[in-house]
C-alpha cells in the first residue's frame, strides 16, 4: 500500500496533483474536509459529534478527526493506496495519524511538498477567485490563509524532516513538469 500526504500551502496545485495520482497509481483521496461533510451528511455518529464542533464554530477534536480517517481508511482496504490531503496540520494530528497507520500495519511512505512561492500562490488564488467566483480568493483573506499556513506547518515541515518521509516538489511549471517531479520521488520510494 502506497500512502502519501500531499502538502502545500493554498493554491499550491494539490487538488490538479491529487487527480494526477489517483490516475497514475489508482491511489483513493482523503480529504479531511470532504469526509468531515460527508459523515455529517450521512447521519454517522461520528458526523452527528463533528456537526456539534462545527456548529458552535469550534474545531473539530483531533481524536474525533482521527477516528473518522480511521474509519474511512478502513474503508479503503482494497485500494493501492491513499493521499491524505489537508491532515495533518499539527505534529500532535501527524503523530496521531501514524499511530492509527501502525494498528493497520502501514505508513505513511512520503510526505509531498509542493513548494510554491507567496507571490506566486496569491497571483495563482486570485486569478481561480476570477475564474470559479470563489468569495475566499480575495487578496485578504489570501494573506491571512498564507500567514496560518505558514505559521502551522512549519513544525510539520521539520517533524516530517526528522522522519525521513520529507520530499520537497518544484510546485511551478506545467501541470505535467511538476507531475514530472513527484513521480522521480515515488520511483525512488
Amino acid at each position: 500500500m502506497l500512502n502519501i500526504i500531499i502538502f502545500g500551502a493554498p493554491g499550491s496545485g494539490k487538488g490538479t496533483q491529487s487527480e494526477n495520482l489517483i490516475e497514475k497509481y489508482g491511489l483513493e483521496h482523503i480529504s479531511t474536509g470532504d469526509v468531515l461533510r460527508d459523515e455529517i451528511k450521512q447521519g454517522t455518529e461520528l458526523g452527528k459529534t463533528a456537526a456539534q464542533y462545527i456548529e458552535k464554530g469550534q474545531l473539530v477534536p483531533d481524536e474525533l478527526i482521527i477516528n473518522i480517517l480511521a474509519s474511512v481508511f478502513d474503508s479503503k482496504k482494497s485500494a493501492k493506496g491513499v493521499i491524505f490531503d489537508g491532515f495533518p496540520r499539527t505534529i500532535p494530528q501527524a503523530q496521531a495519524l501514524k499511530m492509527m497507520l501502525a494498528e493497520r500495519d502501514t505508513q505513511i511512505d512520503a510526505v509531498i511538498a509542493l513548494e510554491v512561492d507567496d507571490k506566486e500562490l496569491i497571483e495563482r488564488l486570485l486569478n481561480r477567485g476570477k475564474v470559479s467566483g470563489r468569495s475566499d480568493d480575495n487578496l485578504e483573506t489570501i494573506q491571512n490563509r498564507l500567514q496560518v499556513y505558514h505559521s502551522q506547518t512549519a513544525p510539520l515541515i521539520e517533524y516530517y524532516k526528522t522522519e525521513g518521509l520529507y520530499s520537497p516538489v518544484k510546485g511551478t511549471g506545467s501541470i505535467d513538469d511538476i507531475f514530472a517531479r513527484i513521480k522521480k520521488v515515488i520511483a525512488t520510494l
